[in-house]
């Protein structure tokens, strides 16, 4: 769990305004925070954004869960704690990209309404855009690229979200994504 910063450490303003960042690389900085279940698309989504983005020559940034537990989040395992932990590490990493003029993309499964609400609260209102995987728990069983589900319904793998771990589904993404059509084929 998080503790809050000393008495004696002072926030120091920056030396050059938010505008004149967002001015000179001609983008609003933001975070675009894709959520959803294991192998609902959440990483192949954000990198088809951010090829989209760099087409358009917007300057973009993609945060994946996976690749964030290898450095930043190495230390933390998957208890409610430390997932709440490592959503804290990474929304205060977003809300620095973001205010760096960034266009800033978090994949990650961020299970717990709470905890994005937290990400949330880092930025200005209108900075936050949530982006919703709506993919169904059977469809990513099916999928499984890494081979996680497996290992949780042989009981390998414990406090699986979706599995023996709840996912909360956001009440009111900006963005809800169904990216899969009534067979449960997916849709680009």
């Amino acid at each position: 769990m998080a503790q809050s910063s000393p008495n004696h450490v002072t926030w120091h303003e920056g030396c050059v305004e938010l505008e004149k960042r967002e001015s000179l690389l001609g983008q609003k900085g933001c975070i675009v925070w894709i959520t959803g279940l294991s192998g609902s698309g959440k990483s192949t989504l954000a990198c088809a954004v951010e090829h989209c983005l760099m087409a358009k020559g917007k300057l973009s940034y993609v945060l994946d869960g996976d690749n964030i537990r290898h450095g930043l989040s190495k230390n933390l395992g998957f208890s409610a704690a430390d997932r709440e932990e490592n959503i804290r590490r990474i929304g205060e990493v977003a809300k620095l990209f973001a205010d760096a003029g960034l266009i800033t993309i978090v994949s990650f499964i961020s299970p717990y309404k709470k905890d994005r609400a937290f990400a949330r609260s880092l930025v200005q209102q209108g900075k936050f855009l949530e982006v919703y995987m709506k993919v169904p728990l059977d469809v990513c069983e099916k999928r499984d690229c890494k081979g996680l589900y497996k290992l949780s319904r042989a009981g390998v793998l414990k406090g699986f979200t979706g599995v023996d771990d709840p996912y909360e589904v956001p009440e009111n993404p900006e963005i809800e994504i169904e990216a899969t059509n009534a067979a449960g084929e997916f849709i680009s």
